[in-house]
């Protein structure tokens, strides 16, 4: 398959879901289990992405810097402290540990 075919299927499979989205009556999106989930699937999302950005190198499961900086942000968050300041706990860590050659 060619890499232009490939891009057409997948911007007219994007544009159908989208389409599909605008589609749903408004009375399906205001009962309560759909708005619940509507809240409640970023976060998920969220933290699945963290996850496999964290802890996957290709297909490979692996525990290295991006690990401690992760756990530094968690203890940080803990904390209840800002989110910049979360995001720069994080990396301060993940540096600090690569450059003690972690």
């Amino acid at each position: 398959m060619s890499t232009w075919i490939a891009l057409a299927l997948t911007v007219a499979g994007c544009y159908a879901l989208k389409l599909a989205g605008l589609l749903v009556p408004a009375t399906a999106l205001s009962r309560p289990l759909v708005r619940r989930l509507a809240a409640l699937l970023p976060v998920a999302l969220l933290a699945a992405l963290t996850a496999q950005q964290t802890f996957a190198d290709g297909r490979v499961l692996t525990l290295d810097a991006r690990a401690a900086g992760l756990g530094a942000a968690a203890v940080v968050l803990l904390l209840r402290a800002p989110f910049l300041v979360v995001v720069a706990t994080a990396v301060l860590g993940t540096a600090g540990v690569r450059a003690l050659g972690g």
